[in-house]
């Protein structure tokens, strides 16, 4: 007696119906395993100029697949300027997914003065993810005559729009944006004198003096800033000696204090000290 033929499963009914409905995202990672296999075919046989030719025929290849970038997304930028971080990456929408080296990007990015670290992801098959961390604006720098916005290692990050950024603490002088985070982090201490610094001044590019809101200038010792803050400090609240009509507070000598007042002339001391050389 003949056997009747066995019907299909259900299982495998439904696997012939979805032939076809592959999604064209699956299509492109099938199509970049086999590209990928392919290559490490040829970089076992071929020589290293057929290698790099290959490369080529890779990329273009990856391309015809449907491996193109799509969308790229930015995030972290506040200060930095978008197009500013588009143009640094090197890469637009309908570029080939695979000829995108998310390394030179964050290299790139990191140059930018604005951006402190950078993360360049490339997600298949065709996103490109950016994540920025930007410097934080510390100070406004003077120095001969020009203005800058530096964040707290000295690093420039702005030369204009200096207004945008808050009110930030003035420091002046050759030297002053590499040190002077951490004279502002000491002045931290002493609150009152903190309140009636307007700028401060870098002197020889080796000591520092306070130029205050009333006009006093005090003149710090070199290497004891945090001691002569602190003595400040103390006379400040015992005495309101910042708050007299002086022109000058020196505190360079470790056993006195010389202070001028106004429309009195200056010693000779101060007068050949006035050159800058500190």
């Amino acid at each position: 007696m003949p056997r009747e033929p066995q019907r299909p499963s259900g299982l495998r009914l439904w696997l012939r119906r979805r032939r076809g409905l592959v999604r064209p995202a699956l299509r492109a990672g099938i199509a970049v395993a086999l590209l990928g296999v392919v290559v490490m075919g040829v970089s076992a046989f071929a020589p290293a100029g057929g290698l790099l030719q290959f490369g080529s025929g890779f990329t273009s290849a990856a391309r015809d697949a449907g491996l193109k970038i799509t969308e790229i997304r930015i995030e972290g930028a506040e200060n930095m300027p978008e197009p500013r971080i588009r143009a640094a990456l090197g890469v637009k929408t309908g570029d080939p997914t695979l000829a995108f080296s998310p390394d030179a990007a964050r290299q790139a990015l990191e140059a930018l003065p604005w951006i402190a670290q950078a993360e360049v992801e490339r997600r298949l098959p065709g996103t490109v993810v950016v994540r920025v961390s930007e410097r934080r604006p510390f100070a406004i720098w003077q120095n001969q005559g020009r203005f800058s916005v530096v964040d707290r290692s000295g690093k420039v990050v702005a030369t204009d729009r200096l207004d945008a950024f808050g009110p930030l603490p003035l420091i002046v002088g050759a030297g002053a944006e590499k040190y002077a985070a951490a004279l502002y982090d000491q002045l931290r201490e002493a609150p009152d004198v903190l309140a009636r610094t307007q700028a401060l001044v870098r002197v020889g590019e080796r000591r520092w003096n306070l130029h205050l809101s009333n006009g006093m200038d005090v003149l710090l010792p070199e290497g004891e800033e945090k001691a002569a803050i602190r003595r400040l400090a103390e006379l400040q609240k015992r005495n309101a000696l910042l708050d007299r009509p002086l022109v000058s507070v020196d505190m360079r000598l470790p056993d006195r204090l010389v202070v001028r007042q106004a429309n009195a002339p200056a010693p000779p001391a101060e007068a050949k000290r006035g050159s800058g050389k500190g």
